[in-house]
């Protein structure tokens, strides 16, 4: 298939390498080829199968509403833009577009929320999540801080989660989900090793994304790739 890739940063750029190593066509726009999604035309757009945005929160909006608008398929991995979902959603569904949204392409990411959901059933324990990420990463706490707070306020209602970001260096992206009882002490721990784990659990929801429409999480969907 052909994927578009917008955003020429550090995920940006290995998702199309992944792409590409996976035999697919790859087109690549960085923010200055496409200010203002001005370059996501139809004819721009035309034979390309997917979409996916690495880019920015208000580039990756603008980006959306292109896109859906055309009835076309868009995989989103930049964060910090939630608050517009719905509306998003309903452009897609309006349009006949698709959209995959997910706050962490990481399949060992994806099993950290399904755990967190787990322990987050303890009673009588307080909850705080640890992120860390390189220096440049502009959004904190990281979407997937944010995803796993909301796991847990799910299942603990009321309860005060402590929420600490570090930007170090060129850090790929950790995240430490503490409950602390009387008695112990319980940890879960992701430590994304490179980047690539992101990039390619990206590929592959645009695998998916080419033959499915509507708007859909990766959380509820990652078990079918």
């Amino acid at each position: 298939m052909l994927v578009l890739v917008l955003g020429k940063g550090k995920t940006g750029s290995l998702v199309a390498q992944v792409a590409r190593e996976r035999g697919h066509g790859v087109r690549v726009y960085d923010l200055a080829e496409n200010p203002h999604a001005s370059a996501l035309t139809a004819p721009n757009l035309a034979g390309v199968d997917v979409v996916i945005d690495f880019t920015t929160a208000e580039a990756a909006l603008e980006n959306m509403r292109a896109i859906l608008a055309l009835g076309c398929r868009i995989v989103v991995g930049t964060t910090g833009w939630y608050a517009h979902l719905n509306d998003m959603k309903a452009l897609a569904t309006k349009r006949g577009g698709a959209l995959l949204y997910g706050a962490n392409f990481s399949i060992g990411v994806q099993k950290l929320f399904r755990l967190t959901a787990e322990l987050a059933t303890l009673d009588g324990y307080k909850f705080s999540i640890t992120e860390t990420h390189h220096e440049s990463k502009l959004d904190a706490p990281s979407g997937t801080a944010i995803t796993l707070l909301r796991i847990i306020e799910s299942a603990q209602p009321g309860a005060s989660v402590e929420v600490t970001s570090h930007r170090v260096g060129d850090a790929k992206g950790e995240h430490i989900v503490t409950a602390t009882g009387p008695d112990d002490v319980l940890e879960l721990r992701h430590d994304a090793l490179s980047r690539r784990g992101f990039a390619l659990g990206a590929v592959r929801a645009a695998e998916w994304l080419a033959h499915n429409s509507g708007a859909h999480d990766f959380r509820e969907i990652f078990e079918q790739l």
